[in-house]
């Protein structure tokens, strides 16, 4: 465990913690240390992960994000993840994405933001909320809908789509300016018809 959207979501990238995370009855990251830039990141396919840039500036850097990258741009949500405040995003892979196969630009953007999750969660707060939730974390996402968050074996992370997708956490905690990057092994989808998330005020 040491290492291993909506159009509307640009408009709401300043929710926080209080009104997007109404799955999670209590609790939250813990305040401190968490974004601490003297932190060692995780290297990602050799390239290194500065805890100074931002999550959007990480993932460009990342070799194996560059579909990530090229959606976020095309979708318009890489200002959110530039932005000030703090955000986790579930980060799918090169072979993530081509496994998912074609989509719109309104499924790609659905899609991103179901993987943003506002408020800046690592793995010893995942852990820490898993528990403390009996085992299923249930986390709002800035789509609207929810992941569920549990432990795959005894010490790996797994996540859990609406439509009952699985993807596990592949390269944990890599630390930004404004958030937490989880690079995990599948683009997850939300289930249903589109949420619309309110910014905070």
């Amino acid at each position: 465990m040491k290492h291993a959207a909506t159009a509307g979501f640009a408009a709401g990238v300043a929710m926080m913690i209080g009104g997007a995370l109404g799955a999670v009855s209590n609790g939250g990251p813990a305040p401190g240390a968490l974004l601490d830039t003297a932190v060692m990141n995780p290297m990602i396919a050799g390239q290194a992960m500065l805890p100074g840039r931002d999550i959007a500036d990480n993932l460009a850097a990342s070799p194996i994000h560059t579909r990530l990258t090229k959606a976020l741009v095309q979708t318009g949500e890489v200002s959110a993840l530039k932005a000030d405040g703090k955000f986790t995003i579930f980060a799918p892979t090169d072979a993530a994405f081509a496994q998912a196969g074609a989509m719109t630009k309104a499924e790609l953007a659905r899609r991103i933001s179901y993987l943003i999750v506002p408020g800046a969660y690592d793995s010893a707060t995942l852990l820490r909320m898993i528990n403390e939730h009996g085992g299923d974390l249930r986390l709002r996402t800035a789509e609207g809908s929810t992941l569920i968050v549990r432990m795959n074996g005894p010490t790996n992370i797994m996540l859990q789509d609406e439509k009952g997708n699985i993807a596990d956490i592949a390269i944990y905690d890599v630390y930004d300016s404004n958030g937490v990057i989880q690079v995990v092994d599948r683009l997850l989808e939300p289930g249903g018809p589109p949420h619309r998330v309110a910014a905070a005020r």
